[in-house]
């Protein structure tokens, strides 16, 4: 399972969590800082 973070939580989530959900990022990350709910959504 992957996991997306808001950008209002750390970016280190990603990476102390990729054993247990490897593919995860944040919101940021991919971007999307800039987007609404619903782009984030799909």
């Amino acid at each position: 399972m992957k996991l997306l973070f808001d950008q209002n939580l750390s970016f280190k989530l990603c990476q102390r969590l990729i054993d247990l959900f490897p593919g995860s990022s944040q919101v940021r990350l991919l971007g999307l800082a800039e987007a609404d709910d619903q782009a984030v959504w799909h």
